[in-house]
């Protein structure tokens, strides 16, 4: 995460949109959620990426934390745990 916040709890732009996204999307993130008076810079970021990406706008930290903490279905959470070791709790 990254940005600013008012007193008020409205969400401020940040710089760098198109260096973050694609940082993200090497890391294998799947869904961004940014400042909406950032959609604009979007078009910067290549469109494969914006393609494999999901891009959620949000105005006051309400909506940040609703995206955010938002429950997740089985199926969107299938293969996102680590597998555990082959030989169990060996070692631990």
């Amino acid at each position: 995460m990254t940005g600013e916040v008012t007193l008020q709890g409205r969400v401020l732009p940040i710089g760098g949109v198109k260096q973050k996204v694609l940082a993200a999307h090497r890391a294998g993130l799947k869904e961004v959620i940014l400042p909406r008076r950032n959609e604009r810079d979007l078009d910067d970021v290549p469109k494969q990426v914006r393609d494999e990406m999901t891009f959620r706008a949000a105005d006051t930290i309400t909506e940040v934390l609703t995206l955010a903490l938002e429950p997740k279905t089985a199926a969107s959470w299938a293969g996102t745990a680590p597998a555990p070791p082959e030989d169990g709790m060996k070692g631990a």
